[in-house]
């Protein structure tokens, strides 16, 4: 027992330590952490030492095995966290130089990656061999994330779609990239990109330079290198030539070689309103189920050959070669579905399972669960931020702390139904109700960590999974399996698939499929956690119900809003494009929606709507200043969320949805006045007689004697006029026309406003170079302190607190975060 406690510090020890070094806003020195790790190992030396002294020294042995159950807690923590930290920090010692960013470099690499195709061209991951920078070799990180797109119609052009090159994985290439440090959007609630680009080990993100004057693209080798690769990519191409339809082809894909960028945008949509989403990618319920699988089948062939050879009944028992065989098989699945982080974790959590179910002793399922959750950590410390992890981890140990079982076994006590025929029925029916239980069970606990993670859960996710659980795992996915050897297999798991859909569409009609909520701070977001277990645990429901009392506040919660007379405004990291939001005690404004980044991808999308949603915002106004797609890009999303705003534009043919100079309402004691464009500025059919960049609606929000000035991209010939029409017009914060451009934020509008802030929204090293270094000087002459959205992220600025703007990508500064382009940022003192 006192072993027992002491193994279970050492693991508590293990896990609060990683998870305390992935809160480090910055890395130390790697011989730091190898001190730490080397210091951890003494003390967990000492800590055996002590424990056999324990056992000696009767009198004190208590009290010495007590303080032994810190020793090893500490020895754990300084273990993990030094674990964690020595990897990080070897990672980012390959980082990209700064002077090789935007600079072509020669690189020789393969393809390391199925090959994803857009519409401009493709995507792929490159293991780097070699790299060159005018003529002499240098370092860059050996895994690359790079694009190709259309370049032109000289002989680096590829004819097959927009610039694509019809990549084929384990090639080997010779190529001119550009190249840049990893760097996302940083927005509150919003995807961390820079998380996932360091979790999959990729050390920069560019694009081949393949235009008409650029040095052509050589293949070196074909596909040598990568067979387990290139094999994936042939079974994909296999899948999508045989099925007809594109949408059920795109989910067999994702189900059998791990390809999610194959399955369309909306069907995503679908499997995230209905819950399925974790169905439809290889994740640890395939992985373990094929594990099932190939033991049934090793379980069912082994004393077949030991009926042959004894020896190998006698060497190696059936349970042991069916266990292990299962383990070695499912591992090759995961390989072969692209070894994702999810696989990952499943082939280690299956591999801690196997070695302790083996033993000679029956492990209780709290350790065997704690020791599955430290080896997936310590293989993989960044699992820890991933909302994959918790959700797998906390629903297989929600089902063992409820006590489910198997479905189809009676409970003790149970009647048996001694009719042949009336027991497969009231098998069949046992089976069922069991997995309706078991997945209600589910549903319930992990709807508050759903809404943690997500902002959402989904209602239908009962009615859905019981559908799609077993046809997915017990048809579909054996289906697949079989295609490999006999292709029209496919042909019946598309239909499968297809038939499905036509469920999940009609269940993502209910009104009520998926339930979205702000998102609550983390103390009443854990509290609703915890409710959810103390609902599915057998407990009294006297107990139980106090789990209600918890839940109710994560449901009814809703984001302070600005007090009356106040407005705060938040300028959205959308990269190279503007989207602006405005927040009044009981309104909310959204200027300009953000930029189209391809066909089928948007801020709007990908950015907006999900921060509106876990603010708990429902816009009244939208104001897009003008059509540029930087600007308007994501109307479309936008519109679908928010059917009931008002919107005002420059461009709308409708006279009422025109912004007009002149036009002026209040919200909560908050003044928000039009100062662009004037009626003159329109011709008889509504369009504008300006170009679109000086047809941008100009928006002034003042209250309380603060002010914010939002002029879209308007030049610096109608910020004069603006300036000459309202001398004494002034501002406290100013969104930076037109991105910061030397046309733009000229010195009279600045002479005329003085404002106390300047925000920049521009994307980190774009091509047009904004803020311009001109303007950026105009700033720093007249001491106006500016950031940018490329090294502040998301920008919040409140009119009660005037002098503070407060930056997003600071506020939540993890190590695998990068600074931006903080060398331009002027702060106040």
């Amino acid at each position: 027992m006192i072993v027992g406690r002491h193994g279970l510090a050492l693991m508590l020890g293990t896990v609060v330590g990683l998870a305390l070094q992935l809160q480090q806003p910055g890395l130390w020195s790697a011989n730091r952490y190898v001190a730490m790790l080397v210091f951890g190992g003494l003390l967990a030396c000492a800590g055996v030492y002590g424990l056999r002294r324990a056992g000696d020294a009767a009198p004190t042995g208590v009290l010495l095995a007590r303080l032994m159950v810190v020793a090893f807690l500490l020895a754990g923590m300084l273990a993990g966290a030094g674990s964690s930290g020595w990897r990080a920090a070897h990672f980012a010692s390959r980082s990209l130089a700064l002077e090789l960013q935007g600079v072509d470099i020669e690189v020789t690499g393969r393809i390391a990656s199925l090959p994803q195709r857009t519409a401009q061209g493709e995507r792929f991951l490159l293991v780097v061999a070699s790299a060159r920078y005018r003529g002499q070799p240098v370092d860059v990180p050996q895994r690359l994330q790079l694009g190709w797109y259309g370049g032109g119609d000289g002989a680096a052009s590829w004819a097959r779609g927009a610039g694509s090159p019809g990549l084929r994985t384990g090639e080997e290439w010779r190529l001119t990239v550009r190249l840049r440090s990893p760097h996302g959007n940083a927005n509150p609630h919003g995807f961390d990109l820079e998380r996932w680009l360091w979790t999959q080990r990729i050390g920069a993100t560019g694009y081949v330079r393949n235009g008409p004057r650029d040095p052509v693209p050589e293949k070196i080798a074909t596909a040598g290198g990568y067979p387990l690769q290139a094999a994936r990519q042939q079974v994909r191409d296999a899948i999508q030539a045989r099925v007809v339809d594109p949408r059920a082809a795109g989910v067999l894909a994702a189900l059998l070689v791990g390809d999610q960028s194959a399955v369309e945008r909306g069907d995503w949509a679908l499997f995230r309103t209905t819950g399925v989403a974790h169905l439809m990618v290889i994740s640890g319920l395939h992985v373990t189920l094929f594990a099932w699988m190939a033991m049934a089948l090793v379980a069912g062939i082994w004393p077949r050959l030991g009926g042959r050879w004894p020896v190998l009944l006698l060497s190696v028992p059936t349970p042991v070669a069916s266990a292990w065989g299962g383990l070695l098989l499912a591992t090759g699945y995961a390989l072969f579905s692209g070894w994702g982080l999810p696989a990952q974790r499943a082939v280690v959590m299956l591999g801690v399972v196997m070695v302790l179910r083996l033993g000679a002793r029956r492990w209780p399922w709290p350790l065997v669960w704690g020791c599955a959750m430290v080896a997936v950590l310590l293989f993989d410390p960044m699992a820890w931020l991933q909302p994959g992890f918790w959700l797998s981890f906390f629903a297989v140990g929600v089902l063992f702390a409820s006590g489910r079982r198997l479905p189809g076994v009676p409970a003790q006590g149970e009647d048996e139904v001694p009719s042949v025929a009336r027991g497969r029925v009231y098998r069949l029916l046992l089976s069922f109700w069991g997995m309706a239980r078991t997945q209600a069970v589910v549903t319930v606990a992990l709807a508050p960590l759903s809404l943690l993670m997500f902002g959402q859960f989904s209602v239908a996710s009962l009615a859905a999974n019981l559908v799609a659980i077993p046809l997915v795992t017990q048809l579909v996915m054996p289906l697949v399996l079989l295609g490999t050897v006999f292709a029209p297999f496919w042909e019946a798991a598309a239909w499968l698939v297809q038939a499905l859909s036509v469920w999940l569409e009609w269940l993502a009609q209910w009104p009520w499929a998926a339930v979205h909520r702000p998102a609550a701070p983390l103390w009443l977001a854990l509290a609703g956690v915890f409710g959810g277990l103390l609902l599915v645990l057998r407990l009294p429901w006297a107990v139980r119900s106090a789990g209600l009392l918890l839940l109710w506040p994560v449901l009814l919660w809703s984001p302070p809003r600005p007090s009356m007379g106040a407005f705060e405004l938040v300028a959205v990291d959308v990269g190279q494009g503007g989207a602006v939001l405005i927040r009044t005690a009981n309104h909310s404004l959204l200027y300009d929606t953000g930029p189209r980044y391809s066909p089928d991808s948007n801020a709007g999308d990908r950015i907006v709507v999900p921060l509106l949603r876990a603010q708990g915002e429902r816009l009244d106004s939208v104001v897009v200043s003008h059509i540029d797609s930087d600007h308007s890009g994501g109307d479309g999303p936008v519109k679908a969320a928010h059917p009931e705003a008002r919107w005002l534009s420059s461009y709308d043919p409708d006279p009422d949805r025109r912004c007009m100079a002149g036009q002026h309402w209040e919200w909560d004691g908050v003044r928000f006045d039009v100062l662009h464009p004037h009626p003159h500025h329109f011709d008889e059919t509504g369009k504008g007689r300006l170009s679109t960049n000086d047809m941008s609606c100009v928006l002034l929000v003042s209250a309380g004697g603060q002010s914010a000035w939002l002029g879209g991209d308007i030049t610096d010939r109608q910020e004069v006029r603006l300036a000459l029409d309202r001398p004494d017009l002034r501002a406290t914060v100013m969104v930076a026309p037109h991105h910061g451009s030397r046309s733009s934020s000229s010195p009279v509008l600045l002479n005329t406003l003085r404002p106390q802030w300047v925000i920049v929204q521009a994307g980190y090293r774009n091509r047009f170079n904004h803020p311009a270094p001109v303007v950026l000087d105009r700033y720093r002459q007249r001491g106006i302190p500016w950031v940018t959205s490329a090294s502040c992220g998301a920008a919040t600025w409140r009119s009660w607190q005037p002098d503070t703007m407060q930056c997003h990508r600071q506020a939540v500064k993890r190590f695998w975060h990068h600074p931006g382009e903080t060398e331009q940022e002027s702060r106040p003192d």
